[in-house]
Protein backbone atom coordinates (compact mmCIF):
# COMPACT_ATOMS: atom_id res chain seq x y z
CA UNK A 1 0.00 0.00 0.00
CA UNK A 2 1.41 3.63 -1.05
CA UNK A 3 1.70 5.79 2.13
CA UNK A 4 1.94 9.44 2.35
CA UNK A 5 4.07 11.44 4.40
CA UNK A 6 1.78 12.19 6.29
CA UNK A 7 0.87 8.56 7.39
CA UNK A 8 4.42 7.85 7.57
CA UNK A 9 5.32 10.45 9.93
CA UNK A 10 2.72 9.12 12.10
CA UNK A 11 3.56 5.71 12.20
CA UNK A 12 7.03 6.79 13.12
CA UNK A 13 6.75 9.63 15.29
CA UNK A 14 9.16 10.22 18.19
CA UNK A 15 9.12 9.20 21.18
CA UNK A 16 9.48 12.50 22.94
CA UNK A 17 8.68 13.16 26.44
CA UNK A 18 5.12 14.73 26.66
CA UNK A 19 4.88 15.23 30.57
CA UNK A 20 7.20 13.31 33.80
CA UNK A 21 5.43 10.96 35.75
CA UNK A 22 8.81 10.28 37.04
CA UNK A 23 10.54 12.98 39.21
CA UNK A 24 13.93 13.28 38.67
CA UNK A 25 15.72 10.31 40.44
CA UNK A 26 18.84 10.69 42.83
CA UNK A 27 21.45 8.66 41.78
CA UNK A 28 23.19 7.92 44.67
CA UNK A 29 25.16 4.49 43.39
CA UNK A 30 27.49 5.73 40.57
CA UNK A 31 27.92 3.38 37.76
CA UNK A 32 31.09 1.44 38.67
CA UNK A 33 33.19 -0.58 36.06
CA UNK A 34 34.50 0.86 32.94
CA UNK A 35 37.16 0.18 30.54
CA UNK A 36 38.13 3.12 28.03
CA UNK A 37 37.78 7.41 28.07
CA UNK A 38 34.99 6.47 26.03
CA UNK A 39 33.35 4.86 23.03
CA UNK A 40 31.39 4.74 20.34
CA UNK A 41 28.42 2.82 18.22
CA UNK A 42 28.32 2.15 14.90
CA UNK A 43 24.59 2.98 13.01
CA UNK A 44 23.43 0.43 11.15
CA UNK A 45 20.82 0.93 8.13
CA UNK A 46 18.04 -1.29 8.81
CA UNK A 47 18.57 -2.64 5.22
CA UNK A 48 21.97 -3.72 5.96
CA UNK A 49 23.59 -7.04 6.15
CA UNK A 50 24.82 -6.48 9.42
CA UNK A 51 21.35 -5.25 10.80
CA UNK A 52 20.03 -8.43 12.92
CA UNK A 53 16.55 -8.35 11.21
CA UNK A 54 18.28 -8.61 7.53
CA UNK A 55 16.01 -9.67 4.62
CA UNK A 56 17.88 -9.69 1.09
CA UNK A 57 14.56 -9.21 -0.48
CA UNK A 58 13.12 -6.55 1.92
CA UNK A 59 13.13 -2.66 1.00
CA UNK A 60 12.72 -0.10 3.55
CA UNK A 61 9.14 0.30 4.12
CA UNK A 62 8.56 -1.18 0.45
CA UNK A 63 10.12 1.48 -1.11
CA UNK A 64 13.01 2.26 -3.00
CA UNK A 65 15.10 4.51 -1.33
CA UNK A 66 18.07 5.34 -3.58
CA UNK A 67 21.83 7.24 -2.72
CA UNK A 68 21.96 10.81 -3.08
CA UNK A 69 25.38 12.12 -1.51
CA UNK A 70 25.58 15.20 -1.64
CA UNK A 71 28.20 16.35 1.38
CA UNK A 72 31.62 16.05 0.64
CA UNK A 73 33.93 13.08 1.63
CA UNK A 74 35.38 13.95 5.83
CA UNK A 75 37.41 11.45 7.63
CA UNK A 76 36.01 10.76 10.76
CA UNK A 77 38.84 9.22 13.31
CA UNK A 78 37.38 6.19 15.59
CA UNK A 79 39.21 7.12 18.87
CA UNK A 80 37.69 4.55 20.77
CA UNK A 81 36.07 1.32 20.31
CA UNK A 82 32.56 0.77 19.18
CA UNK A 83 29.76 -1.40 18.56
CA UNK A 84 26.46 -2.27 16.53
CA UNK A 85 23.33 0.50 16.48
CA UNK A 86 20.94 -0.31 13.82
CA UNK A 87 18.66 1.87 11.42
CA UNK A 88 14.24 0.85 11.92
CA UNK A 89 11.58 2.68 10.34
CA UNK A 90 13.05 6.22 10.71
CA UNK A 91 14.29 5.97 14.04
CA UNK A 92 17.60 4.11 15.33
CA UNK A 93 18.56 1.46 17.74
CA UNK A 94 21.29 1.62 19.75
CA UNK A 95 22.20 -2.28 20.60
CA UNK A 96 22.79 -2.97 24.23
CA UNK A 97 23.32 -5.79 26.27
CA UNK A 98 21.45 -5.81 29.76
CA UNK A 99 22.50 -8.39 32.44
CA UNK A 100 24.77 -11.40 33.53
CA UNK A 101 24.32 -13.54 31.20
CA UNK A 102 24.34 -10.43 29.15
CA UNK A 103 20.76 -10.42 26.60
CA UNK A 104 20.67 -8.13 23.44
CA UNK A 105 18.79 -4.77 23.80
CA UNK A 106 17.98 -3.07 20.61
CA UNK A 107 16.52 0.17 22.17
CA UNK A 108 15.26 3.70 20.68
CA UNK A 109 18.03 6.37 20.84
CA UNK A 110 15.39 9.31 21.98
CA UNK A 111 17.34 12.57 22.69
CA UNK A 112 13.93 14.00 23.86
CA UNK A 113 13.32 11.61 26.97
CA UNK A 114 15.30 10.12 29.74
CA UNK A 115 13.98 6.97 30.71
CA UNK A 116 16.18 3.89 29.68
CA UNK A 117 13.53 0.76 29.54
CA UNK A 118 13.02 -2.79 28.36
CA UNK A 119 10.02 -4.59 27.98
CA UNK A 120 10.69 -7.71 31.00
CA UNK A 121 9.10 -11.05 31.44
CA UNK A 122 6.35 -11.39 32.93
CA UNK A 123 4.98 -8.44 30.62
CA UNK A 124 1.26 -8.35 31.32
CA UNK A 125 0.01 -5.64 28.28
CA UNK A 126 2.85 -5.40 25.78
CA UNK A 127 3.31 -4.71 22.55
CA UNK A 128 4.82 -7.58 19.61
CA UNK A 129 8.77 -7.86 20.03
CA UNK A 130 10.48 -9.93 17.58
CA UNK A 131 13.23 -10.63 19.82
CA UNK A 132 12.97 -12.38 23.52
CA UNK A 133 12.15 -9.94 25.92
CA UNK A 134 14.48 -9.94 29.27
CA UNK A 135 13.63 -11.89 31.94
CA UNK A 136 15.25 -10.36 34.97
CA UNK A 137 15.07 -13.55 37.17
CA UNK A 138 17.57 -14.81 34.92
CA UNK A 139 20.14 -12.39 35.54
CA UNK A 140 22.71 -12.63 38.55
CA UNK A 141 23.34 -8.69 38.63
CA UNK A 142 19.76 -7.40 38.19
CA UNK A 143 18.79 -5.58 41.46
CA UNK A 144 15.09 -3.94 41.86
CA UNK A 145 14.97 -0.98 43.58
CA UNK A 146 12.32 -1.48 46.92
CA UNK A 147 10.26 0.95 47.55
CA UNK A 148 10.64 1.75 51.07
CA UNK A 149 14.85 3.28 49.55
CA UNK A 150 15.58 6.66 49.97
CA UNK A 151 15.57 7.01 45.76
CA UNK A 152 11.88 5.79 45.87
CA UNK A 153 10.11 7.40 48.84
CA UNK A 154 11.98 10.78 49.01
CA UNK A 155 10.42 11.80 45.70
CA UNK A 156 6.82 9.68 46.08
CA UNK A 157 6.84 6.68 43.25
CA UNK A 158 4.74 4.41 44.42
CA UNK A 159 4.69 0.70 45.35
CA UNK A 160 4.36 -2.31 42.89
CA UNK A 161 2.78 -5.04 45.20
CA UNK A 162 6.20 -6.47 45.32
CA UNK A 163 6.82 -3.48 47.42
CA UNK A 164 9.37 -2.49 44.83
CA UNK A 165 9.80 0.96 43.13
CA UNK A 166 7.20 1.32 40.33
CA UNK A 167 7.36 3.53 37.87
CA UNK A 168 4.89 5.15 34.97
CA UNK A 169 6.62 7.23 31.70
CA UNK A 170 4.67 8.65 29.03
CA UNK A 171 5.45 10.26 25.56
CA UNK A 172 3.65 12.47 23.42
CA UNK A 173 2.18 10.39 20.66
CA UNK A 174 0.47 8.25 24.14
CA UNK A 175 2.87 5.88 23.88
CA UNK A 176 3.48 4.87 27.50
CA UNK A 177 5.46 1.92 29.59
CA UNK A 178 4.82 0.88 33.25
CA UNK A 179 6.68 -1.57 35.30
CA UNK A 180 9.37 -1.25 38.34
CA UNK A 181 12.60 0.58 38.67
CA UNK A 182 15.80 -1.68 39.03
CA UNK A 183 20.03 -1.37 39.06
CA UNK A 184 21.53 -3.17 36.49
CA UNK A 185 24.62 -4.07 34.26
CA UNK A 186 25.29 -3.11 31.06
CA UNK A 187 27.58 -4.33 28.50
CA UNK A 188 28.81 -2.75 25.32
CA UNK A 189 29.94 -5.13 23.12
CA UNK A 190 31.95 -2.64 21.28
CA UNK A 191 34.14 -5.39 20.00
CA UNK A 192 34.52 -9.26 20.74
CA UNK A 193 37.52 -9.12 22.54
CA UNK A 194 37.17 -6.11 24.36
CA UNK A 195 33.68 -5.69 26.07
CA UNK A 196 32.90 -2.30 28.29
CA UNK A 197 31.08 -3.56 31.08
CA UNK A 198 29.04 -0.34 33.33
CA UNK A 199 27.06 -1.80 36.88
CA UNK A 200 24.62 0.01 38.72
CA UNK A 201 22.89 1.41 35.58
CA UNK A 202 19.13 2.49 36.99
CA UNK A 203 16.63 1.60 34.18
CA UNK A 204 13.03 0.56 33.88
CA UNK A 205 11.99 -3.13 33.42
CA UNK A 206 8.63 -2.69 31.93
CA UNK A 207 5.94 -4.97 32.70
CA UNK A 208 2.78 -3.25 30.98
CA UNK A 209 3.87 -1.04 27.79
CA UNK A 210 1.90 0.14 24.57
CA UNK A 211 2.07 2.47 21.81
CA UNK A 212 3.32 3.42 18.44
CA UNK A 213 6.20 0.67 18.69
CA UNK A 214 6.86 -2.28 15.73
CA UNK A 215 8.56 -5.30 16.99
CA UNK A 216 12.03 -4.74 16.42
CA UNK A 217 12.12 -1.92 19.38
CA UNK A 218 12.54 -3.73 22.70
CA UNK A 219 12.40 -0.57 24.40
CA UNK A 220 14.08 2.89 24.39
CA UNK A 221 17.04 4.46 25.54
CA UNK A 222 16.36 8.04 26.68
CA UNK A 223 19.17 10.63 25.84
CA UNK A 224 18.03 13.43 26.84
CA UNK A 225 19.65 15.47 30.06
CA UNK A 226 17.69 14.53 33.09
CA UNK A 227 20.36 12.41 35.67
CA UNK A 228 18.17 9.07 34.54
CA UNK A 229 19.37 9.21 31.18
CA UNK A 230 22.30 7.46 29.58
CA UNK A 231 24.98 9.72 28.91
CA UNK A 232 24.00 11.89 32.28
CA UNK A 233 24.67 7.96 34.09
CA UNK A 234 27.62 7.19 32.05
CA UNK A 235 28.90 10.56 31.27
CA UNK A 236 31.50 11.14 34.34
CA UNK A 237 33.31 7.93 33.56
CA UNK A 238 34.57 9.23 30.38
CA UNK A 239 35.83 12.49 30.86
CA UNK A 240 32.44 14.58 31.26
CA UNK A 241 28.71 14.27 29.90
CA UNK A 242 28.76 14.48 26.41
CA UNK A 243 28.23 12.68 23.22
CA UNK A 244 28.03 12.92 19.69
CA UNK A 245 26.11 11.34 16.84
CA UNK A 246 26.45 10.96 13.30
CA UNK A 247 23.38 9.96 11.47
CA UNK A 248 23.32 8.53 8.02
CA UNK A 249 20.27 9.24 5.67
CA UNK A 250 17.63 7.10 5.52
CA UNK A 251 17.39 6.61 1.96
CA UNK A 252 21.38 5.72 1.45
CA UNK A 253 23.72 3.23 0.69
CA UNK A 254 22.19 0.43 2.71
CA UNK A 255 26.16 -0.74 3.51
CA UNK A 256 26.50 2.73 4.85
CA UNK A 257 26.20 3.26 8.83
CA UNK A 258 26.76 6.38 11.45
CA UNK A 259 28.09 6.23 14.94
CA UNK A 260 27.57 7.43 18.44
CA UNK A 261 30.28 8.17 20.46
CA UNK A 262 30.39 8.97 24.05
CA UNK A 263 33.17 11.09 26.70
CA UNK A 264 36.19 11.83 25.18
CA UNK A 265 35.91 10.62 22.23
CA UNK A 266 32.78 13.21 21.04
CA UNK A 267 34.44 15.77 20.89
CA UNK A 268 33.35 17.58 17.75
CA UNK A 269 36.25 20.06 16.44
CA UNK A 270 37.97 21.35 13.45
CA UNK A 271 37.29 23.31 10.34
CA UNK A 272 33.46 23.89 9.94
CA UNK A 273 32.11 23.33 13.11
CA UNK A 274 29.82 25.86 14.56
CA UNK A 275 28.19 25.76 18.22
CA UNK A 276 24.89 27.26 19.42
CA UNK A 277 24.05 27.07 23.18
CA UNK A 278 21.40 24.94 25.02
CA UNK A 279 18.74 26.75 26.42
CA UNK A 280 17.84 25.39 30.12
CA UNK A 281 14.10 25.20 30.94
CA UNK A 282 12.70 24.65 34.47
CA UNK A 283 10.98 20.98 34.46
CA UNK A 284 12.71 20.21 30.74
CA UNK A 285 15.34 17.86 29.84
CA UNK A 286 15.50 18.19 26.22
CA UNK A 287 17.54 19.68 23.92
CA UNK A 288 16.20 23.27 23.60
CA UNK A 289 18.18 25.75 21.65
CA UNK A 290 16.89 29.06 18.95
CA UNK A 291 16.18 29.35 15.69
CA UNK A 292 15.93 32.67 14.45
CA UNK A 293 15.50 31.56 10.94
CA UNK A 294 16.13 29.45 7.33
CA UNK A 295 16.99 30.61 4.17
CA UNK A 296 16.20 29.66 1.47
CA UNK A 297 18.95 29.94 -0.97
CA UNK A 298 19.65 33.34 -0.45
CA UNK A 299 16.12 34.53 1.02
CA UNK A 300 15.98 34.64 4.94
CA UNK A 301 12.73 33.42 5.74
CA UNK A 302 12.43 34.36 9.42
CA UNK A 303 11.00 32.18 12.58
CA UNK A 304 8.96 35.18 13.47
CA UNK A 305 7.20 37.69 11.20
CA UNK A 306 6.28 40.16 13.86
CA UNK A 307 6.49 39.35 17.35
CA UNK A 308 9.85 39.10 19.39
CA UNK A 309 11.79 36.09 18.91
CA UNK A 310 11.80 33.57 22.01
CA UNK A 311 15.11 31.52 22.89
CA UNK A 312 14.60 27.86 22.92
CA UNK A 313 12.08 27.84 20.41
CA UNK A 314 12.88 24.25 18.97
CA UNK A 315 14.28 21.23 20.48
CA UNK A 316 16.64 18.72 18.41
CA UNK A 317 14.96 15.42 18.84
CA UNK A 318 16.60 12.15 17.71
CA UNK A 319 13.56 10.29 18.00
CA UNK A 320 11.26 12.40 15.69
CA UNK A 321 11.86 12.10 11.76
CA UNK A 322 10.61 15.34 10.62
CA UNK A 323 10.87 18.24 11.31
CA UNK A 324 7.82 20.47 12.99
CA UNK A 325 7.96 24.23 12.70
CA UNK A 326 5.12 26.70 13.62
CA UNK A 327 2.07 26.86 10.99
CA UNK A 328 2.73 30.40 9.48
CA UNK A 329 6.58 30.06 9.55
CA UNK A 330 6.28 26.84 7.58
CA UNK A 331 3.80 28.19 5.15
CA UNK A 332 5.90 31.42 4.44
CA UNK A 333 9.11 28.48 4.44
CA UNK A 334 6.78 26.67 2.05
CA UNK A 335 6.09 29.51 -0.20
CA UNK A 336 9.42 30.47 -0.81
CA UNK A 337 10.55 27.01 -1.67
CA UNK A 338 8.14 27.04 -4.43
CA UNK A 339 8.89 30.19 -6.19
CA UNK A 340 12.79 29.34 -6.04
CA UNK A 341 12.40 24.95 -6.61
CA UNK A 342 11.11 26.32 -10.80
CA UNK A 343 8.51 22.74 -10.13
CA UNK A 344 5.33 22.25 -10.28
CA UNK A 345 3.83 21.00 -7.07
CA UNK A 346 1.82 17.58 -6.68
CA UNK A 347 -1.77 18.97 -5.89
CA UNK A 348 -4.18 15.94 -7.67
CA UNK A 349 -2.94 12.88 -4.94
CA UNK A 350 -5.09 12.22 -1.93
CA UNK A 351 -2.38 10.44 -0.32
CA UNK A 352 -0.11 13.11 -0.14
CA UNK A 353 -2.70 15.90 1.52
CA UNK A 354 -1.45 19.59 1.74
CA UNK A 355 2.28 18.60 2.13
CA UNK A 356 4.95 20.21 -0.78
CA UNK A 357 5.91 17.19 -3.20
CA UNK A 358 7.58 17.18 -6.46
CA UNK A 359 7.12 14.17 -8.79
CA UNK A 360 10.95 13.41 -9.44
CA UNK A 361 12.27 9.99 -10.48
CA UNK A 362 15.72 11.54 -8.11
CA UNK A 363 15.87 14.00 -5.18
CA UNK A 364 15.88 17.74 -6.29
CA UNK A 365 19.13 19.92 -7.24
CA UNK A 366 17.89 22.65 -4.96
CA UNK A 367 17.41 24.45 -3.57
CA UNK A 368 19.72 24.58 -0.72
CA UNK A 369 18.26 25.70 3.25
CA UNK A 370 20.08 26.92 6.05
CA UNK A 371 18.83 26.81 9.45
CA UNK A 372 20.31 29.99 11.47
CA UNK A 373 20.71 28.77 14.98
CA UNK A 374 21.74 31.00 17.77
CA UNK A 375 25.71 31.87 16.28
CA UNK A 376 25.42 28.34 14.67
CA UNK A 377 24.28 28.20 10.72
CA UNK A 378 24.04 24.90 9.32
CA UNK A 379 23.42 24.35 5.60
CA UNK A 380 20.46 21.25 4.70
CA UNK A 381 20.82 19.90 1.59
CA UNK A 382 18.36 18.28 -0.21
CA UNK A 383 18.89 14.95 0.59
CA UNK A 384 18.51 15.96 4.44
CA UNK A 385 15.20 18.37 3.65
CA UNK A 386 13.21 16.10 1.07
CA UNK A 387 12.55 12.09 1.56
CA UNK A 388 10.32 9.71 -1.41
CA UNK A 389 7.39 8.82 0.23
CA UNK A 390 6.87 6.35 -2.75
CA UNK A 391 8.56 5.75 -6.13
CA UNK A 392 8.84 8.98 -7.96
CA UNK A 393 7.94 11.50 -5.87
CA UNK A 394 9.86 13.87 -3.43
CA UNK A 395 8.51 15.64 -0.53
CA UNK A 396 9.35 18.57 2.10
CA UNK A 397 10.13 16.43 5.48
CA UNK A 398 9.29 19.22 7.15
CA UNK A 399 5.36 19.71 8.53
CA UNK A 400 3.77 23.02 10.32
CA UNK A 401 2.09 22.49 13.77
CA UNK A 402 0.35 24.34 16.09
CA UNK A 403 0.55 22.72 19.17
CA UNK A 404 3.91 24.27 20.58
CA UNK A 405 6.19 21.21 20.38
CA UNK A 406 8.84 21.85 17.58
CA UNK A 407 11.36 19.85 16.93
CA UNK A 408 14.35 20.00 14.39
CA UNK A 409 14.11 16.59 13.75
CA UNK A 410 16.95 13.27 11.98
CA UNK A 411 16.11 13.50 8.86
CA UNK A 412 17.39 16.89 8.63
CA UNK A 413 20.02 15.71 11.40
CA UNK A 414 21.50 13.32 9.04
CA UNK A 415 25.15 14.14 7.36
CA UNK A 416 25.80 16.36 10.32
CA UNK A 417 28.31 14.85 13.17
CA UNK A 418 26.22 16.51 16.10
CA UNK A 419 28.17 16.99 19.56
CA UNK A 420 25.57 17.94 22.80
CA UNK A 421 27.87 18.69 25.51
CA UNK A 422 25.58 18.90 28.48
CA UNK A 423 28.28 20.34 30.91
CA UNK A 424 28.95 23.18 28.65
CA UNK A 425 25.41 23.54 27.81
CA UNK A 426 26.00 23.71 23.95
CA UNK A 427 25.49 21.73 20.80
CA UNK A 428 27.99 21.85 18.11
CA UNK A 429 27.60 21.32 14.51
CA UNK A 430 30.32 19.76 11.41
CA UNK A 431 29.13 19.02 7.91
CA UNK A 432 30.29 14.97 7.76
CA UNK A 433 29.41 12.47 4.74
CA UNK A 434 28.01 10.21 7.83
CA UNK A 435 28.16 7.30 5.31
CA UNK A 436 31.96 7.05 5.15
CA UNK A 437 33.19 5.66 8.82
Amino acid sequence: MILSLAILMANILCFHLFFFVLHMLFLSQPPTEAHSTGFSFKLIHKNSPDFPFYKSDKKFDEHKFRSFNQVPKKSFVQKGPYTRVTSNNGDYLMKLTLGSPPVDMYGLIDTGSDLVWAQCVPCSRCYRQKSPMFEPLRSKTYSPIPCDSEQCSVFGYSCSPQKLCAYSYSYADSSVTNGVLARETITFSLTDDNPVVVGDIIFGCGHSNSGTFNENDMGIIGMGGGPLSLVSQIGTLYGRKRFSQCLVPFHTDTHSSGTISFGDDSDVSGEGVVTTPLVSEEGQTSYLVTLEGISVGDTFVSYNSSEMLSKGNIMIDSGTPATYLPQEFYNRLVEELKIQSNLIPIEDDPDLGTQLCYRRETNLEGPVLTAHFEGADVQLMPIQTFIPPKDGVFCLAMAGTTDGDYIFGNFAQSNILIGFDLDRKTVSFKPTDCTNQ
